[in-house]
């Protein structure tokens, strides 16, 4: 039987999931939504796997675009698989999640290899950075204009 992480740890992952989404596309990832049909688009897929085991948490991994995954069901399909296009699709999900890894870690995000047969090519992310609010958010001194000030009773023109 399947047995679900509690409710709260299902929130906790997903909230997890949630800012490793805006962390990536902070960087300028292209990022998956959930509910995005994945023949759509390619770029960061970030997971949840809800099951209360090892297996459990958040995944990342990369879709490569529709294109070159239907070059590359083809390749399978027709068994070519000496093709130079597979070696190449293999070699961008490399890089990526190396890239990824890089940019979390660098946020202050706990990653590591997934280890896991069905998750090739994929990281797990165990926890987020301790600081409340990420790197790129809206900052203080942003929101003071130059040049502005406070109207006081000498300003008037009566």
């Amino acid at each position: 039987m399947f047995e679900r992480v509690s409710a709260e740890e299902s929130e906790c992952q997903e909230a997890l999931a949630s800012r490793v989404r805006n962390e990536l596309a902070a960087a300028g990832l292209p990022v998956l939504t959930p509910g995005l049909d994945r023949v759509l688009a390619g770029g960061a897929e970030v997971e949840v796997d809800d099951g209360a085991d090892a297996a459990g948490g958040v995944y990342v991994g990369w879709l490569i675009s529709p294109r070159l995954r239907e070059c590359t069901s083809r390749t399978f399909r027709l068994r070519l698989l000496g093709d130079p296009l597979l070696r190449h699709s293999s070699e961008i999900a490399v890089a990526m999640m190396q890239a990824m890894a890089a940019i979390l870690a660098s946020a202050g995000f706990a990653v590591e290899d997934a280890n896991d047969e069905y998750r090739s090519h994929q990281l797990r992310v165990t926890d987020g950075p301790t600081q409340a609010v990420p790197m790129w958010a809206l900052r203080d001194e942003e929101m003071t204009m130059s040049g502005w000030q406070a109207a006081g009773p000498s300003d008037s023109t009566d």
